[in-house]
């Protein structure tokens, strides 16, 4: 095994261990055999997890059945070239499933899972608001050509300036970021509160269905936290209701 190099870590230490920098042109069930080959000599790898999608190329999650383990293979591992390429460790920033689900119960994996589509759901609104502001930023000023220069007609509208200053930065419905009151599109014309809190009720702290006089196919769920609303979005956003079975549309109200 190669000599340790500067560990690079961030994270405090946990039982799993981030590793990126692998060769993305390797097959998954290839890279996940080849880390788990490296990784068991240094403890019990309870879960390994690499992904093919874009953003989770040359990564992977190496969990350990314990801390001490993890903290050998980054000390012993770090730099290691694995096809060609020195694998990059740190410990993870979160607890992985496997681990929340070996110390605690189904409850408490559920619990782990809902806080962490919140937070990337949160990061992505972030980033949808970041960008939404690249798009309003003014083009550089320029020295004006003699035609440029000339008086124009007034167009309609002219003049006019928006009490918004965030005026044309909206996040888009689909990153909004979480909170305990959903906004249900697309419903049939035929469901009431009673059949809507036949669906959206049994999610944790469910507080009311409210629809909106004069509007059809829209309505407000509410619960007590964020938890619930989390929950209720996932497993709802896309259910086909009524004869056509239309898949209605689930977001985050804004705010």
């Amino acid at each position: 095994m190669a000599a340790a190099v500067a560990s690079g870590v961030t994270q405090p230490p946990n039982s799993t261990v981030y590793v990126k920098n692998l060769e993305e042109s390797i097959k998954i069930p290839d890279l996940k055999e080849a880390l788990t080959e490296i990784f068991s000599e240094y403890g019990t790898v309870i879960d390994l997890v690499a992904k093919k999608n874009l953003k989770a190329k040359g990564q992977a999650f190496v969990v350990f059945e314990d801390v001490e383990a993890a903290e050998r293979a980054i000390k012993e591992i770090q730099g290691f070239p694995l096809f060609e390429k020195p694998m990059l460790l740190d410990y993870a920033k979160t607890r992985s499933d496997a681990t929340v689900q070996r110390e605690g119960n189904e409850e408490d994996l559920e619990l782990h899972k809902r806080r962490r589509l919140a937070e990337k759901e949160r990061k992505q609104a972030h980033q949808a608001a970041e960008e939404a502001k690249k798009l309003k930023r003014p083009a550089p000023a320029t020295i004006p050509d003699a035609a440029a220069s000339r008086p124009a007609k007034a167009s309609r509208g002219a003049g006019l300036k928006t009490s918004n200053p965030g005026a044309g930065a909206v996040v888009p419905e689909e990153y909004l970021p979480p909170n305990k009151i959903l906004f249900v599109q697309n419903l049939p014309e035929d469901y009431d509160v009673d059949g809507l809190t036949q669906i959206f009720g049994r999610f944790e702290g469910f507080r009311e269905v409210r629809l909106v006089p004069g509007r059809k196919g829209i309505a407000f769920v509410e619960y007590d936290a964020e938890a619930g609303a989390i929950s209720a979005k996932e497993s709802t956003s896309g259910m086909g209701l009524g004869a056509e079975s239309k898949p209605i549309k689930v977001v985050y109200q804004r705010q």
